[in-house]
C-alpha cells in the first residue's frame, strides 16, 4: 500500500475518534503539533526512527510525554501509529486529516506563496478575498519564497494562480523577444 493511502486511512480513523470526542478541530491542532515536532525537532525524529528502540519503549516515552497534555484516546492513536512503525508518516497523516476536516466543514485550503513574511492581518485579508472568489470559506497557509520577487502565487486544489512579479517579468521578456524577432 502506498504512503498517501496509508496516511489517509490513519487520518480517517483519527477523524472518527475525534468525532466521538466531539473536538475535530482541536484534535487537528494536536496532530499538527505532533507532526511539527516530528518534522522540525531533530531529537524527536531521531528517537522515533531509532531501530534499536522497541516500539513499546517508544510508546512508553510518548505516553509519559503527552499524557497530561493530550486526551488518552489521542495518545493511544499515536501509540498505534508507532506500534505499526508508521511514525515517519505522521506529517502526511496530519496533512490528510486537515484535508478531511476542511472537506467536511466546506472549507477550501489555499497555499499562498509570498515574497516576504506577511504583515499582521494580511493572511486573513488574502483568505477573505479568496473566499469571495470561490464562494466558500478559505483556510490559507503561507509560504515565503523571496525568489518570486513580489506578488503572490495561490494554489487551491488543482488550480494555480501565479501573480508573481517573477512570472510577469518572464512574460514581458517573452513578449519582447518574440516581438523583436518578427
Amino acid at each position: 500500500m502506498r504512503e498517501p493511502t496509508i496516511a489517509r486511512n490513519y487520518a480517517e480513523t483519527l477523524l472518527a475518534l475525534a468525532d466521538k470526542a466531539g473536538d475535530v478541530e482541536g484534535w487537528g491542532r494536536m496532530l499538527s503539533e505532533v507532526a511539527s515536532m516530528v518534522t522540525t525537532d531533530r531529537g524527536v525524529r531521531r528517537f522515533l526512527e531509532n531501530p534499536r528502540l522497541s516500539a513499546d519503549a517508544k510508546c512508553e516515552v510518548l505516553r509519559k510525554a503527552l499524557q497530561d497534555r493530550m486526551p488518552r484516546l489521542f495518545v493511544r492513536f499515536l501509540e498505534s501509529v508507532v506500534q505499526n512503525r508508521r511514525q515517519a508518516i505522521v506529517p502526511a497523516i496530519a496533512q490528510e486529516y486537515a484535508m478531511l476536516v476542511d472537506a467536511r466543514l466546506g472549507r477550501v485550503a489555499a497555499e499562498v506563496t509570498l515574497a516576504r513574511a506577511p504583515q499582521p492581518g494580511e493572511v486573513q485579508m488574502i483568505a477573505d478575498a479568496l473566499a469571495k472568489q470561490v464562494g466558500r470559506p478559505v483556510v490559507a497557509t503561507v509560504r515565503v519564497n523571496p525568489e518570486i520577487l513580489g506578488g503572490m502565487i495561490v494554489r487551491m486544489g488543482d488550480t494555480l494562480r501565479d501573480g508573481s512579479v517573477r512570472r510577469r517579468l518572464a512574460l514581458l521578456r517573452n513578449t519582447l523577444v518574440t516581438g523583436a524577432t518578427r
